[in-house]
């Protein structure tokens, strides 16, 4: 019994250092490197998005999409002025990317997180609180991904099911035309008959005469 209690431990613990852990690196924003909290997520890099965004919605804050075919900061969210009481209680700028790890890891994201305060990097500070802060708070939002996450696959699957009703429709509708179709190739073959019945019957009288002339 003690045994199966410390396997049990074990694989909690197991799991639970599985799951991401948020640590520090680099990134590049506006033509410079900058020093930014790093995490890994097993889900698309859109659930992760969504999951930050509607995180920072739920507090009143939109960001800005860095956009434009020449812009290299392009694709980073920016959150002006922002308060997140689980990080630090000074408003900073939060300036997030969350990229695909590989081309072919479809449910492999990396989200970077850039902290910076009257346009400085908060790392250049020394305030670890606040970097173990954004760790932390990066670590926790993983209820909030697979509720994204659910949310995507819903609108997946309801996109399936809308596509799938089309294609009955479309088939019932070619069924009740084709149906229309045979009806009257039905009543062109009767007519038809009709017709090669008063034709051979005119062709008999035509050829009754020349016998008789």
């Amino acid at each position: 019994m003690k045994k199966i209690l410390l396997l049990l431990i074990s694989g909690f613990y197991v799991t639970l250092f599985a799951q991401a852990q948020a640590y520090e690196g680099t990134t590049t924003f506006g033509k410079k490197k900058q020093q930014a909290v790093l995490i890994d997520y097993n889900y698309s890099p859109e659930a992760v998005q969504n999951a930050f965004t509607a995180k920072l919605a739920a507090l009143g804050y939109k960001p800005k999409e860095e956009k434009g075919l020449f812009n290299r900061d392009k694709g980073f969210l920016v959150f002006k002025n922002t308060l997140i009481n689980e990080i630090t209680g000074d408003r900073l700028d939060y300036i997030v990317n969350v990229i695909k790890q590989s081309r072919k890891a479809k449910d492999e994201a990396t989200l970077y997180l850039i902290l910076q305060q009257d346009g400085d990097n908060v790392f250049s500070k020394g305030d670890n609180t606040v970097i173990d802060n954004a760790k932390n708070f990066l670590n926790n939002m993983i209820p909030d991904i697979e509720a994204a996450d659910l949310e995507l696959q819903i609108k997946a699957q309801e996109a399936l099911v809308t596509k799938s009703e089309k294609k009955f429709a479309d088939l019932k509708s070619e069924q009740t035309s084709l149906e229309k179709k045979l009806l009257q190739n039905k009543a062109d073959q009767e007519n038809t008959q009709k017709e090669i019945a008063n034709q051979k019957q005119a062709l008999g009288v035509l050829v009754g005469k020349r016998k008789t002339l």
